[in-house]
């Protein structure tokens, strides 16, 4: 049984808090400066999209080689790049300058987030998975939803690079924490360096990744047509101001970090699949009801119900997660194939999203990803056997 350190668990907690918040404030104002600059529903994609390629193909690389080398050496630089390309943004002024920092931005990322999610794994007791994923989670959530309420508020007030720069300077602090609070590399006693993990060619095999990466990529298209689309979609129907726009994403985000505890406790203690099935059921409805949103509050009550779906399926999919990492015993591995699905999902939501636009219009995207939680939760359940 894995031994809780709570100094790892706040550091990481707190840096990755830091970081996601900066990430909020600058993401959902995007958008509309791209479109601004001329951009068409497909480059709008692209700015989105360009993050999460340079991502997924470096996201394996960096968790096999944490799992083999350590921890800390790959969050503190990723760290540090962070709040380089934070800076590096104030720079942007065109749409193909846009797509090149968000390709940068992705590289950064790629060395933080299932590394860091892997590290919490190492120190997770067993059948407290759950409860502790959730609890993590709540670093991202609550990150993820004061960080576009900000960047509204700031962007109002100030002007998008001032948004930038507080990104920057969150990043930095992050970086701080990491490199000040997490003991150094040889004390890293939870990564089980010292055994063997199972090859990489028998973990792509395995039907149970398959199934944990396909409900992933499935989700995260859901949140790629929120966070991409749902801004534009709210300027052009309602006329909402940024500061509204920062509040629907919050809620969509805000939600879902309220429920990562008691859905958590309730992941260790009855079935996980079930609980994922309520929570796509509930994400399903959610977007749906977008399509027939016409005033501020109707769009506010629908990003309300997607946040309670997430809410009720992420710390079930975090907690199995955790359980195969253990017993493949290539924790930051498979948490990186989980991130390649979120960020494959972040691309392929961007992408379709902006055809429908480009095509039809952008209210036409949200009742699609009714059907695509649907299919993946069905890929999942017919897929996994060997986890509860």
């Amino acid at each position: 049984m894995s031994t809780f350190n709570k100094k790892i668990f706040l550091a990481l907690f707190l840096a990755l808090f830091s970081t996601v918040t900066g990430m909020g404030i600058v993401v959902p104002l995007l958008p509309v400066y791209a479109e601004s600059l001329g951009a068409s529903g497909f480059y709008i994609a692209m700015i989105f999209g360009s993050f999460s390629i340079s991502r997924a193909f470096l996201l394996p690389f960096f968790g096999f080689a944490s799992d083999k080398r350590g921890r800390k050496p790959f969050i503190v630089v990723g760290l540090f790049l962070y709040s380089v390309v934070a800076f590096i943004f104030t720079l942007s002024d065109s749409i193909h300058f846009l797509i090149f920092v968000r390709f940068l931005h992705g590289i950064a990322s790629a060395m933080i987030a299932p590394v860091v999610q892997a590290y919490i794994g190492d120190i997770t007791p067993k059948n407290k998975e759950g409860f502790i994923m959730g609890v993590f989670n709540i670093s991202m959530f609550s990150g993820l939803s004061l960080g576009p309420l900000l960047g509204g508020v700031i962007e109002d007030r100030y002007s998008l690079d001032v948004a930038f720069i507080s990104m920057g300077v969150l990043s930095i602090i992050a970086f701080l924490l990491s490199l000040f609070m997490l003991p150094p590399t040889s004390k890293e006693r939870y990564a089980n360096r010292d055994k063997v993990p199972i090859s990489i060619a028998t973990i792509l095999k395995d039907k149970d990744v398959i199934a944990l990466f396909l409900y992933r990529t499935f989700y995260t298209i859901c949140i790629g047509i929120i966070w991409c689309f749902l801004p534009i979609y709210a300027k052009s129907k309602i006329n909402a101001s940024s500061s509204q726009i920062g509040i629907l994403i919050t809620m969509c985000v805000l939600v879902n970090g309220f429920l990562q505890v008691p859905c958590g406790l309730l992941a260790d203690k009855i079935n996980k699949k079930t609980l994922m099935f309520i929570g796509s059921l509930v994400i399903a409805i959610s977007l749906y009801v977008f399509k027939f949103t016409d005033s501020f509050s109707s769009m506010f009550f629908a990003a309300f119900l997607f946040g309670i779906g997430g809410g009720i399926a992420m710390p079930s999919l975090m907690a199995l997660g955790v359980i195969l990492g253990n017993k493949i015993n290539a924790m930051a591995f498979l948490m990186s194939i989980l991130t390649v699905g979120h960020s494959i999902g972040m691309f392929t939501g961007s992408i379709l999203a902006g055809y429908a636009m480009d095509k039809f219009s952008v209210g036409k995207a949200f009742p699609m990803g009714s059907f695509v939680i649907l299919i993946g939760f069905f890929l999942f359940f017919i897929l996994s056997d060997k986890i509860e």
